[in-house]
């Protein structure tokens, strides 16, 4: 049976921390307003399920040709996500980024945003291809499933941008050890 709990948990938690889309998504709301930032955030929304549907479908080759290669990529995830929770603690706050914020701006950060990589891996390698390994249609659906969580939790920072800056300002080493300790279930989570 497939652990749709675990699964959406750790897309969930992923998805909202900040990140490049949260962050840039939150800034444009709260500079722009929603209905202003909304091309950036479709943008996300078209470049997000671009990669996704890249990303399962590399990982269901490589998988398939190299059985594996699941514990070294588990192993990798669960260090990087460490990693982004230590980062977390460590952090003092959000920086913004004030670049551009048209459709393209949206749709080219995904293919340089490391973290929707490490989200679709983990996602395909730790909960989908063990299940659903050789059904093509069934992965995509699961890779369209992860951008529209993504997708809608960059909506949700950018609908609710200057409050979530007022409150992560406010509250920044509370809200960081929150996510920290997340990301650290989430390492942990893969193994179990």
């Amino acid at each position: 049976m497939f652990p749709w709990f675990s699964f959406l948990t750790y897309a969930v938690i992923t998805a909202v921390t900040p990140g490049p889309n949260n962050i840039m998504s939150m800034s444009n709301g709260n500079r722009l307003g929603f209905r202003r930032a909304l091309p950036f955030n479709l943008g996300i929304g078209v470049g997000f399920s671009a990669v996704m549907l890249i990303c399962t479908a590399f990982c269901s080759l490589l998988s398939a040709l190299i059985p594996k290669i699941r514990l070294p990529m588990l192993i990798l995830g669960a260090l990087y996500m460490l990693y982004l929770a230590w980062e977390t603690l460590r952090s003092s706050g959000l920086e913004e980024d004030h670049s551009r914020s048209g459709f393209l701006a949206g749709l080219l950060l995904q293919f340089i945003n490391p973290k929707i990589y490490i989200y679709c891996i983990m996602s395909m390698e730790s909960y989908i291809l063990p299940y659903y390994s050789g059904r093509p249609l069934v992965l995509a659906g699961f890779a369209f499933l992860l951008a529209g969580i993504g997708f809608l939790f960059t909506l949700c920072w950018s609908a609710f941008g200057s409050l979530f800056r007022k409150l992560f300002v406010q509250h920044a080493r509370a809200v960081n050890r929150i996510m920290a300790l997340l990301l650290v279930y989430c390492a942990v989570s893969l193994f179990l």
